[in-house]
C-alpha cells in the first residue's frame, strides 16, 4: 500500500474507518493510529506478510534518495506529495542535515497528517520547510501554492513516494507527474515509488490484500505492473540502477529481500 493518502480535498479526520496514513503509521511501529486502523493493519499483514518490509523498505529508500540528490546532485529544493505521517527521519530532517539551506514543502490533504504539521515544520533556521494542504489530483494547486517557497527556476526533487496509487485512472496518474514535471526545469528529479502485483517481486499477493483495504479501508487503492509504473518516467532519463524494487535502490550490501514495490529516482534532461 502506501504511506501516503490523496483524495479530494481534507476529508473530516474519521476514527471508524481505517485510513492508509494511520495503517502505515501502524505497520512501522508509530503511535498516531487508531484500533481500527490496527485491526485493518493485522488482517492485511495476515493476508499479505511482507506488507511490513514493504513498508520499511519504502521509508529506507526515502532516507537513501534523499540523502543521494542532496549530497551526490546538490539538489537543495524537495516538493514531497503525499507526505504521510511524520516519523523519523522526514524529508526535510535528512536533507538540511546535509545541506541546512535546504528548503523543503510537504504536501497532504489528510486531517491527521494536518494536525502533525507542527513536527513537519521544525526546520534548521537557514533553511525553510513549508506544509500545503492539497490533494495530488489537483497539481495545479500544488504547484502554485509552492511555488511561494520553492524557485521552480532551479532544480527541485519531487517525491511521489506510495501515492500514485491512490489515483485509480492510469491515465490521469501519467497526466499529474507530467504536469508536475513540465513546471520543473532541467536538472529536476522525479523520486518515486509504487507497489506492483508483478509476480517476479512477489506481488501477486497484492490483489486480494489491496480488495480487502478497499473494501474495509479508505482511501482505495490500486497496484500496477512494472510496466505501467515505467511510463510515469516517460521524458525523463532514470539513474542507475534504474526501475527495481524499492528495497534495492542503492542499498547496502545486505540490504532487506526484494519486495513488490517498485522505486527509482530520474532525472529530467
Amino acid at each position: 500500500m502506501s504511506e501516503s493518502h490523496t483524495p479530494g480535498g481534507s476529508a473530516r479526520l474519521n476514527t471508524g474507518v481505517a485510513h492508509n496514513a494511520r495503517v502505515w503509521n501502524y505497520w512501522i511501529g508509530g503511535k498516531d493510529n487508531y484500533e481500527v486502523d490496527a485491526q485493518v493493519g493485522e488482517h492485511v499483514a495476515g493476508m499479505f506478510p511482507i506488507i511490513r518490509e514493504i513498508a520499511r523498505a519504502d521509508r529506507w529508500f526515502l532516507g537513501r534518495a534523499v540523502r543521494f540528490l542532496a549530497e551526490e546532485r546538490g539538489v537543495r529544493q524537495f516538493l514531497d506529495i503525499g507526505t504521510g505521517l511524520p516519523t523519523a527521519d522526514n524529508t526535510h530532517q535528512i536533507a538540511q542535515r546535509i545541506a541546512p539551506d535546504a528548503r523543503i514543502v510537504y504536501v497532504d490533504n489528510d486531517p491527521i497528517v494536518l494536525a502533525h504539521a507542527r513536527t513537519l515544520l521544525t526546520g534548521t533556521h537557514e533553511g525553510v520547510t513549508d506544509y500545503i494542504d492539497a490533494d495530488v489530483h489537483d497539481p495545479d494547486a500544488i504547484l502554485e501554492r509552492a511555488s511561494g517557497t520553492l524557485d521552480f527556476t532551479k532544480p527541485v526533487a519531487v517525491m511521489m513516494l506510495g501515492i500514485l496509487n491512490f489515483v485509480l485512472d492510469a491515465e490521469k496518474a501519467r497526466e499529474i507527474v507530467r504536469k508536475v514535471m513540465a513546471a520543473m526545469p532541467a536538472g529536476s528529479f522525479l523520486v518515486l515509488t509504487h507497489p506492483t502485483f508483478d509476480d517476479d517481486l512477489g506481488g501477486a499477493g497484492q490483489i486480494p490484500a489491496m480488495k480487502f483495504w478497499n473494501e474495509n479501508a479508505t482511501p482505495p487503492i490500486t497496484a500496477r505492473s512494472g510496466e505501467d509504473i515505467a511510463a510515469f518516467f516517460d521524458g525523463l532519463d532514470l539513474l542507475e540502477p534504474g526501475l527495481v524494487s524499492c528495497s534495492q535502490w542503492r542499498a547496502e550490501p545486505g540490504s532487506p529481500a526484494v519486495v513488490p514495490q517498485f522505486g527509482a529516482v530520474a532525472v529530467k534532461p
